[in-house]
């Protein structure tokens, strides 16, 4: 345990300045380190700090943006998959060397995995797809292509 961190953080629980940092990234993630600084109520060198640490320890993988898809013509799919006997890991290994695989998300129920997919077109899609199938340990998989954004995270 570091002198500057709780119990709860050595034990890997957010801390609620960590909390509000990645809650206002979320909302925004070009926020300045002195935008989130007067957001969080910190200082502009623990905010650093504090970032630094959690992309470090990975707790933050990525800054990324969200773009209407129907602007840029992206192609985006959720496909959950069912995984044969006890195969995840090289299952993992092989789907995320699949160029247009973007996440991929272990899960309860029916299906093992929920596979984030973007390509440029539904060609590409079908390919993407075609090579998810084709993975040994690969016995089933349902796609939902996502259309518009109905609900939910604010949109500007």
């Amino acid at each position: 345990m570091q002198n500057d961190q709780t119990p709860a953080e050595a034990a890997g629980a957010l801390s609620a300045s960590d909390q509000a940092l990645i809650s206002a990234l979320r909302d925004d993630a070009r926020r300045s380190v002195t935008e989130l600084a007067h957001i969080t109520g910190l200082s502009r060198t623990t905010v650093r700090t504090r970032l630094d640490q959690l992309v470090r320890s990975g707790r933050i993988r990525r800054f990324t943006i969200e773009t209407d898809v129907d602007v840029e013509g992206e192609v985006r799919a959720i496909t959950m998959v069912e995984l044969q006997g006890q195969m995840s890991h090289q299952v993992i290994r092989a789907l995320a060397k699949i160029p247009g695989v973007t996440t991929i998300w272990s899960t309860n129920g029916a299906w093992d995995l929920v596979v984030d997919i973007r390509t440029g077109s539904l060609v590409a899609f079908d390919t993407v797809l075609r090579e998810i199938r084709g993975v040994p340990g690969v016995v089933n998989s349902e796609s939902s292509l996502l259309l518009a954004h109905a609900a939910g995270m604010s949109r500007r």
